[in-house]
């Protein structure tokens, strides 16, 4: 069974930062593409940052580039996302998630997923 853990979650104020931590267990995180998904009450999960297996990364919405970067650390098989500048509409719950190789934007070719870390913005 693959699994995949998220941390860091938690309450900030508007302007804080934060780093999610995805870690893998039972399998090797560097043959993957992981993605940061999030999901707002209310609307659709969207994708938020990807890394390839190459180590590329992408940013999906204009509204968290610049103030989010995605990172992996293959030795500790665990990929971060460091959100800084944080603001109320970041508020979501963040799921990691992982496909073969390459990154997408599209939710529905990821196979694994973890179980969510809240993440809430508020003064």
């Amino acid at each position: 069974q693959l699994q995949l853990v998220e941390s860091g979650g938690g309450l900030v104020q508007p302007g804080g930062s934060l780093r999610l931590s995805c870690t893998a267990s039972t399998f090797t995180f560097n043959l993957y593409a992981v993605a940061w998904f999030r999901q707002a009450p209310g609307k659709e999960r969207e994708g938020v940052s990807c890394i390839a297996r190459s180590g590329d990364s992408t940013v999906y919405p204009d509204s968290v580039k610049d103030r989010f970067t995605i990172s992996r650390d293959n030795a500790k098989n665990t990929v971060y996302l460091q959100m800084n500048s944080l603001k109320p509409e970041d508020t979501a719950v963040y799921y990691c998630a992982v496909r073969a190789n390459y990154c997408s934007g599209y939710a529905g070719s990821y196979y694994y997923w973890g179980q969510g870390t809240q993440v809430t913005v508020s003064s």
